[in-house]
């Protein structure tokens, strides 16, 4: 919905300063159910940490929150398109400058595969500086023979497999704060500061990647970008000065897992008076706590935030419609992102309803495709693990889906690591079964290898061009 007569900019300010009911404030969720919270020991040693993380400077502004919207709303119009990616569950030992860098050189050369081999920008959304909790769907693992509590993340215990370090520890929330200022800062300098600029995009490529089919593709694409800049030079644009080409935007999100923690970093916008969390720029509600009565939904209905959702097979039409109009009822383009994860098997079946029960409400959303979470399977070793086959045959289902019913496909979320890993099967350069243990170092599940998220962004962009 769009206003004739005034700015988009202003017509959004306006949706966005009605779209929190009065009654609402940030610990309005308390008073109803929450899944997937820590049974933490000690109460009043959790309220003095939501004291002390209420007091602390917020990790990103209102303003940056608004810019993605703008971003997002550029997707639900069908002339963008969002690539999310990152870690599964990020590690306190991997906030490292080796680490970061890594991770976001993978993140630039698949955007700039999506964005040469499409014609469209690409709004960059990482899994990072935040997303440090997992929800987990047994309340126990088995780990070498021993029973323990299920490993939530670092910014609840300590992954180590004893009793003792599987306790959940209020301190932890103020670490994974400062963890994710930290990479936070790195993250602005990176792509600020030179590191990736487009004229650099042949350093983006690692000497693994390099040496395999997708980057060896991605080196000629490279080449034909380096001429595209260099005639444009040649014809008097002043390369220079065009700040889009030295400097990025890479947005930050992680799921609204931990409750306590968004509201301790819920902050009022002085310009507006309205409500964000400012743990990150978006924020996501996972497939299991989001119920539309329950606290997780309730939370984020009040901030101001762009907000995910992710979508299971056991999404219904109602269910969507009915969380739709509870997250935007503004109808703000760019205010609700929909995250189809449905399996490669179902993802045809399940989700063209969806997309149709949704057009139906008139709320704009943005669909993207997570193909990682659905696909997990065990090698017969016992090791968790994802198929590259299985996860291209969803992203073939979402599109297809998506040109059935005449709706946009905005996008693809995946979990990636720039590490030379051995956790998912197959990709052009495959991984084998016996392979899985050379270097399976995830915290959790599974992640594509630098290589693998070359290969995907080069098909999702066929698949794009196919639109």
């Amino acid at each position: 919905m769009r206003a004739p007569s005034i700015g988009h900019g202003v017509f959004t300010l306006i949706c966005l300063l009605a779209m929190t009911e009065p009654t609402w404030a940030p610990s309005s969720w308390r008073s109803l159910p929450a899944g997937q919270q820590p049974e933490w020991p000690d109460a009043e040693a959790l309220a003095a940490v939501r004291e002390r993380l209420g007091a602390l400077p917020p990790l990103v502004f209102a303003g940056e929150a608004r810019g993605l919207l703008a971003a997002l709303g550029e997707v639900c119009e069908g002339r963008a398109f969002v690539l999310q990616a990152g870690d599964c569950v990020e590690s306190f030992r991997d906030v490292t400058a080796a680490a970061i860098r890594e991770k976001l050189k993978v993140l630039l050369q698949m955007s700039a595969v999506l964005t040469y081999g499409a014609t469209l920008p690409v709004v960059k959304v990482g899994r990072i500086a935040g997303q440090f909790a997992k929800p987990r769907s047994e309340p126990t693992e088995v780990v070498q023979g021993v029973e323990l509590p299920s490993f939530r993340g670092h910014v609840v215990h300590s992954d180590e497999p004893t009793a003792h370090a599987r306790i959940p520890d209020p301190e932890r929330l103020v670490q994974g704060y400062y963890h994710a200022a930290s990479t936070l800062n790195l993250l602005r300098a990176f792509t600020k500061g030179g590191f990736a600029d487009l004229t650099l995009v042949h350093t983006w490529n690692r000497e693994f990647v390099a040496s395999s089919p997708a980057g060896q593709r991605y080196e000629a694409l490279a080449d034909e970008i380096g001429r595209a800049l260099r005639f444009m030079q040649a014809i008097g644009i002043d390369l220079e000065h065009e700040r889009s080409l030295h400097e990025v935007n890479v947005w930050t999100s992680h799921e609204g897992l931990l409750l306590d923690y968004e509201e301790a970093l819920t902050r009022q916008d002085s310009l507006t008076g309205q409500w964000y969390d400012c743990s990150a720029h978006m924020l996501w509600i996972g497939e299991r706590t989001r119920d539309p009565a329950g606290a997780h939904v309730e939370f984020f209905s009040g901030v101001h935030n762009p907000l995910g959702v992710k979508l299971g097979p056991s999404a219904t039409p109602e269910d969507v419609a009915t969380l739709a109009e509870r997250l935007n009822p503004g109808r703000v383009p760019g205010r609700l992102t929909l995250i189809a994860r449905m399996g490669a098997e179902r993802v045809r079946d399940a989700l063209p309803p969806l997309l149709e029960a949704v057009r139906r409400t008139e709320v704009p959303v943005v669909w993207v495709c997570d193909p990682m979470h659905a696909n997990l399977v065990r090698a017969p070793s016992g090791t968790k693990t994802r198929h590259f086959d299985a996860i291209m045959a969803e992203l073939h289902g979402f599109f297809a889906a998506h040109r059935e019913v005449g709706t946009w496909p905005g996008g693809v979320h995946i979990e990636f690591t720039g590490e030379d890993v051995t956790e998912c099967l197959g990709g052009s350069e495959a991984v084998l079964e016996e392979q899985l243990d050379r270097r399976y170092e995830t915290l959790c599940d599974p992640r594509l290898n630098g290589r693998q998220s070359l290969d995907l962004a080069f098909r999702v962009a066929e698949l794009m061009r196919a639109v």
